[in-house]
């Protein structure tokens, strides 16, 4: 894996790590150099996290070395790894909202006058020098909490420069980020590389590591892949190495002759200027909302299924006409909803992943005033086959789970309802690129059953491969209808920003 002549700033050698009868990491291998951005990817569960943690000294290895400079040390907790240049910027932040940018940066090492007392002139002056050294423009004054995610994150990175960090761990920098905030994280990781330091690289989203990586390393099931320079791959290479086969079809999109209208939506109307929209979707069919954010997709999705009030217009299920007025009837007439954010608004994290799935259909389980459990468990148990959930995750909270997983739980509860009408909005955020083909595979599988399924997707290849047909939507209505099969990303973005219909001196182009 190492190039010869040259003798990585890090180096793991045959990690082993095993938690009770699992094994989560199977004698791996990985190494760093001064002055590069490594990127470390896999899907959830392949064990880059696990070997993160050890790095960092939260856990230990089971076997295997971790060697500094050619020399073999010891990382027996997060001190000892501080203490050897390594920083590691968690998804979950480890700062103190309540305290102040300076004081946060000063946590633990706060400069003191010759009374013993804290200097906060001091204080301040060194959170000046330590935000400028990245670039980033923050008043240490303020308390970190009213800082918006990027800001803290980079509060985060700066602590760490300042702290001579010499490897520094990046585990999914972006994911809260707004694209302005990512544009600035990536150039001030660019200017830590140009100084020598060595970055490792954690996300899920292959645009971010062509971007930055010079090499790419891919864990799968808790074993080393391969590494490969960046320059000498694709992104369907790297995707055929973290799921272990050939994804030529990742949308498994197939051949579909749509039926007979099933959700039939005439002039809804909500409010923030939202419609009036009419829109159709047949039995075996795919339609995508596609538009920019604030083009009022959600708003729409939202409406039909009762959990946001329409104003004005109608709702048919298979000619039946639904009183939406909350999701409760919307769930009866069969319409389904995966939401935007399933932490806040489709799961309750506490409770297990079964009670989680089988939320949807309990009155099906029940008589007399009792919940049949076991019948309840085995239908749970037949919808996390299907989704390939392990059935171990039954009884764990479902805050546990991965993003990927979490998707496939909520999944499940309306696949256990068996609903005429699914709607899946952004349904692979947030998720790896197995977890993502997977979800296409259930959307095809829906579509092959007869159902009718309308997605909000933000994701234009996504959006494209998956459906049959795409409604672009802009300032709350939709403007266009596409041809999935013959759509290109830029008619989409023309539609979705009123390019067209500028150029044609009309608003619907």
């Amino acid at each position: 894996m190492s190039v010869p002549g040259v003798r990585p700033l890090l180096r793991l050698e045959g990690v082993t790590k095993r938690f009770g009868s699992t094994l989560a990491l199977d004698g791996v291998d990985f190494d760093l150099r001064a002055g590069e951005i490594h990127a470390l990817m896999g899907e959830n569960g392949a064990g880059k996290s696990t070997l993160m943690k050890i790095l960092a000294g939260n856990i230990q290895r089971d076997s295997g070395r971790i060697l500094l400079d050619g020399a073999e040390v010891e990382i027996r907790s997060p001190a000892e790894a501080k203490a050897h240049g390594i920083a590691i910027i968690h998804q979950e932040l480890n700062t103190v909202p309540a305290m102040t940018v300076a004081e946060n940066l000063a946590l633990g090492r706060e400069p003191r006058n010759r009374y013993g007392a804290l200097d906060r002139r001091a204080m301040l002056d060194s959170a000046h020098e330590k935000l400028a050294r990245i670039g980033a423009g923050i008043d240490p004054r303020r308390e970190l909490g009213e800082l918006s995610v990027g800001m803290q994150q980079l509060v985060e990175i700066a602590r760490a420069v300042s702290e001579d960090a010499r490897i520094l761990v990046l585990d999914e920098p972006t994911a809260a980020l707004s694209q302005g905030e990512a544009l600035h994280l990536y150039d001030v990781i660019e200017e830590m590389r140009a100084a020598g330091a060595a970055l490792v690289y954690i996300s899920h989203r292959m645009e971010e590591v062509w971007r930055l990586a010079d090499r790419v390393t891919v864990f799968r099931d808790g074993r080393y892949v391969a590494t490969r320079d960046r320059a000498e791959i694709t992104p369907p290479d790297v995707v055929s190495m973290m799921v272990g086969r050939d994804l030529d079809d990742l949308y498994h999109r197939g051949p579909r002759t749509p039926g007979a209208v099933v959700l039939d939506v005439r002039d809804l109307t909500g409010g923030g200027r939202v419609g009036p929209v009419s829109l159709q979707v047949r039995a075996g069919e795919v339609v995508c909302l596609a538009g920019l954010v604030g083009a009022g997709r959600t708003e729409v999705a939202r409406m039909i299924f009762g959990a946001d009030r329409a104003l004005g217009g109608t709702v048919t299920v298979n000619g039946a006409p639904v009183t939406a007025t909350g999701p409760r009837r919307a769930i009866a007439a069969g319409i389904a909803m995966v939401p935007e954010s399933r932490k806040e608004q489709a799961l309750f994290l506490d409770h297990s992943v079964e009670d989680n799935i089988a939320l949807g259909s309990l009155e099906r389980f029940g008589g007399a005033g009792v919940l049949r459990r076991g019948r309840i468990r085995g239908a749970v148990k037949v919808q996390m086959r299907r989704l390939r959930l392990r059935l171990s995750a039954l009884g764990r909270p479902a805050g546990e789970l991965s993003g990927g997983n979490q998707q496939k739980a909520v999944l499940a509860r309306w696949l256990m309802r068996d609903a005429d009408v699914l709607i899946l909005d952004e349904p692979t955020r947030g998720v790896d690129i197995g977890a993502k083909s997977e979800i296409y595979e259930i959307v095809a599988e829906l579509a092959a059953a007869g159902k009718a399924v309308l997605v909000v997707s933000s994701d234009l290849p996504e959006a494209i491969g998956i459906s049959d047909r795409i409604l672009v939507m802009r300032e709350g209505r939709v403007v266009r209808e596409l041809d999935s099969r013959t759509a290109t990303e830029q008619d989409v973005m023309l539609h979705a920003t009123g390019t067209l219909a500028r150029t044609a001196g009309g608003p619907n182009d």
